[in-house]
């Protein structure tokens, strides 16, 4: 699993504190302490989700493109995570070989059960709800 998750959620709580202000990408990156590229390209995937929204000029910068409640964890872990959660193999194993020819189709199924439980656990909370640990 990579970090991306990890920094969506980061983006998501920051702009949830922000309320109805719009944060520039320079300020979230100085809270997740990674390069301000990095917080544009992920910003920009989020916005073309609808998930995110952002206004140009001065006084512009980014803010959520829905109320917190009506964003649950599992839309931001299904908007950031394209790998399979228990990752792919780069080789392509033996067909001849009886354990070879089955295993990424047996793999596949347990991944996508696992990805099922993660996402349904997820879908449990909200982005508001997440926020109220914080303290503030």
């Amino acid at each position: 699993m990579t970090g991306s998750f990890q920094i969506a959620v980061h983006i998501f709580t920051l702009l949830h504190a922000a309320g109805n202000e719009f944060i520039s990408s320079d300020y979230i990156a100085g809270s997740v302490n990674i390069n301000p590229v990095l917080i544009r390209k992920e910003l920009s995937h989020l916005r073309s989700l609808g998930l995110i929204a952002s206004k140009e000029g001065k006084s512009g910068g980014y803010s959520l493109g829905k109320s917190a409640d009506l964003i649950n964890m599992a839309d931001i872990y299904e908007a950031v995570m394209i790998n399979p959660v228990l990752g792919k193999a780069r080789n392509m194993p033996n067909p001849k070989c009886p354990i070879g020819r089955q295993i990424n189709g047996h793999l596949t199924d347990m991944d996508a059960d696992i990805t099922r439980i993660i996402t349904d656990n997820l879908r449990k909370q909200t982005l508001a709800d997440f926020y109220k640990q914080f303290d503030k």
